[in-house]
C-alpha cells in the first residue's frame, strides 16, 4: 500500500509537470542574477536590499510561443546583499531572501490559485580580486562558495499534498556557486567600462522530498553576462547607465535519478540597468529585463518581463569607528 501511495504522488507530480509546467530556476529565487557586489576597498562594508518582481506569462514549446495566456507565474523577492572587503584583493559577500510565489492557473471560466511565502534559501562566496591583470583599470574576480538550505522545501496544499519543488521557497539541498568576473575601463571614453561574468551553480539533491520518499535535483545552471555602463552628471547627481545581454542555461530537473519531463532551457536576456547616488554612500539601482531568445524543454512557462530595485549603502572602516 505504502509504494502504491508513492506511486500515485509521483504519476500526479509527472503529470502536474507535463500540464502546468514553470521553468523552475527561472520562476523561484533569483539567487545567481543578483550576486557580485564589488570590491571597494579594504574595511569598506556593502549593504544591499533590492526588490525584484518575476513574471511569467509566456508559453513555450521548445522556442515557440504559443497563443495561451490562461498561466500565470509570479515571484516576488527581497533580498539582502551583506559584502566586506578584507582587503583591496580579498572580500566576502553573502545574500538572504524572502520569497512569495504565485501560481495561477485559468480554465473554463475557473480560476485556481497556488501561494508561497517564506524565508529562501542563502548564499554565502569569497572572493579574490586581481587588479591590473588586463592593463590600468582592469580588474579580474575569482569567487568561490555554497547556496545554503535556509528556506522550507516541504510546503503542503490544503488537501495535504506536497507542492512541487519549482513552487517551495527553498531547494532543500546544498549547492556549489563558482563565480568569475572581469571589468576593464575604456582609455577613449575614461567613464565607461566593460564588463562581463560567468556563474555556475552544481546544484545538489534534496533528499527529503516527498516526506523522504524521493530525491529531487534541480538542474545545474550557468549564467553569462556581457555589459557596457557609462556615467554622467545631472541635477548634481551621479548618474550610471549600463546594457547587459545575459544568457541563462539551465539543465534538466532530476527525481530518483530520472529526468523530469518539461524542465530546463536555453535564454537569452537584455537588460537595461541605472544607477544613481542620491546621497553620500547612498546608490538607488533599478534594472528591468527582458527576454530576446527563449528555448525550452518540451512545455514551460517563461519569464515575460522582470525588475529590479533597490539601494546599496556603503561604509567605510573610519565611518563605522565613528558611529561605535
Amino acid at each position: 500500500m505504502k509504494n502504491f501511495a508513492r506511486f500515485l504522488v509521483l504519476t500526479t507530480l509527472f503529470l502536474g509537470q507535463l500540464g502546468f509546467s514553470q521553468t523552475c530556476c527561472s520562476g523561484g529565487v533569483p539567487l545567481s542574477n543578483n550576486l557580485g557586489l564589488p570590491n571597494e576597498g579594504r574595511g569598506t562594508l556593502l549593504i544591499g536590499l533590492s526588490y525584484d518582481y518575476n513574471n511569467l506569462n509566456t508559453l513555450n514549446a521548445g522556442s515557440s510561443k504559443l497563443d495561451d495566456d490562461s498561466r500565470l507565474r509570479v515571484t516576488n523577492s527581497f533580498l539582502l546583499s551583506v559584502g566586506y572587503s578584507f582587503s583591496d584583493r580579498l572580500s566576502a559577500e553573502s545574500l538572504f531572501t524572502w520569497v512569495n510565489q504565485l501560481r495561477s492557473i485559468s480554465q473554463f471560466g475557473n480560476e485556481n490559485d497556488t501561494e508561497t511565502t517564506g524565508i529562501g534559501d542563502a548564499v554565502f562566496l569569497i572572493k579574490y580580486a586581481f587588479p591590473d591583470l588586463l592593463g590600468q583599470r582592469s580588474t579580474i574576480s575569482l569567487g568561490a562558495g555554497a547556496k545554503a538550505p535556509f528556506g522550507r522545501s516541504d510546503f503542503t496544499t490544503s488537501q495535504g499534498i506536497q507542492l512541487t519543488a519549482d513552487l517551495q521557497p527553498g531547494s532543500g539541498a546544498w549547492d556549489f556557486i563558482g563565480l568569475i568576473s572581469l571589468s576593464k575601463g575604456l582609455n577613449f571614453r575614461p567613464s565607461a567600462t566593460l564588463s562581463a561574468s560567468f556563474t555556475y551553480r552544481a546544484t545538489g539533491e534534496n533528499d527529503h522530498y516527498l516526506n523522504n520518499t524521493s530525491i529531487y535535483e534541480f538542474g545545474n545552471e550557468m549564467q553569462a553576462n556581457l555589459g557596457y555602463t557609462d556615467q554622467f552628471g545631472l541635477f548634481n547627481t551621479i548618474f550610471n547607465p549600463g546594457l547587459i545581454i545575459k544568457y541563462r542555461k539551465a539543465e534538466v530537473d532530476r527525481i530518483d535519478s530520472s529526468n523530469l519531463p518539461n524542465t530546463g532551457g536555453e535564454w537569452i536576456f537584455i537588460r537595461p540597468e541605472l544607477s544613481a547616488n542620491i546621497a553620500q554612500n547612498f546608490v538607488l539601482v533599478s534594472r528591468l529585463e527582458l527576454p530576446l531568445y527563449s528555448y525550452v524543454d518540451g512545455t514551460q512557462l517563461t519569464p515575460t518581463n522582470r525588475f529590479t530595485i533597490g539601494l546599496l549603502w556603503k561604509l567605510q572602516k573610519k565611518k563605522i569607528g565613528v558611529l561605535n
